[in-house]
């Protein structure tokens, strides 16, 4: 199994950092993510990148074509917000699966490639920390620069699971850090039925979180639990 950079049991907390601290955090913990799953994915076979994810319809090769994608999308993202404008993360929902599918099939050398080159484009697009560009309008959910890193590191640290399971270099929920945790419930909690609140479902807060996020906890959570609705919208209704 591969090693997390920033490996956590702990329970997510209040302490946890929010505004441009979070946004900051983000940034740095999604970089070390990136890494994290560059490091895994050399040492897969072709055999794991066709074997399925447990996403359903999806292989390995599509868990990390997606991931490839969508960090593309997001340095586009920042690199428009530097030149005042605002553009579509992705130019429509077809085009968005067109490419998820186009890479699927890649090789190991092809996706260590094209997830090396989001790396990259990353790491020149995002601005430095305290930049008001974080504050810039961007195609994403209607909203900031900042709100493309906050789903960047959600992506990449819940799909680095997805396309890792059930290989010789899974990683675990105990990757996503306690900042993460926190600021996943908070975004999830819209999944939850009218009048229910992330503190009214039982069980342990890292569970709560992992089965918020649509995956199977380490331990079940105890009682009934709710029907889940869909994941946030890229495009928030209006």
């Amino acid at each position: 199994m591969t090693t997390p950079s920033t490996p956590s049991t702990a329970m997510p907390d209040a302490s946890a950092p929010t505004g441009a601290d979070l946004v900051d955090h983000a940034r740095t913990d999604s970089a070390a993510g990136l890494d994290d799953l560059l490091l895994a994915v050399g040492r897969l076979t072709a055999a794991d990148l066709a074997g399925p994810s447990p996403l359903e319809g999806w292989t390995r090769g599509h868990v990390l074509s997606h991931v490839a994608g969508l960090g593309a999308a997001m340095a586009g993202q920042a690199q428009a917000a530097g030149r005042g404008e605002v553009v579509p993360v992705y130019a429509s929902p077809e085009a968005r699966t067109a490419l998820i599918e186009a890479g699927a099939g890649r090789t190991v050398a092809e996706h260590l490639a094209a997830l090396s080159a989001v790396r990259d484009d990353l790491a020149r697009a995002w601005p430095q920390a305290g930049s008001q560009l974080w504050d810039a309008p961007s195609g994403y959910r209607g909203g900031p620069l900042s709100g493309c890193v906050l789903a960047w590191w959600r992506e990449v640290r819940i799909h680095s699971v997805d396309a890792l399971q059930g290989t010789a270099q899974e990683v675990g929920y105990d990757t996503w850090d306690d900042a993460l945790c926190t600021h996943l419930r908070d975004f999830l909690a819209v999944r939850l039925p009218a009048g229910v609140t992330v503190g009214d479902v039982a069980g342990d807060p890292r569970d709560v979180t992992v089965w918020l996020a649509g995956r199977v906890p380490a331990t079940p959570l105890p009682g009934d639990v709710p029907e889940l609705g869909p994941w946030p919208s890229a495009t928030p209704a209006r």
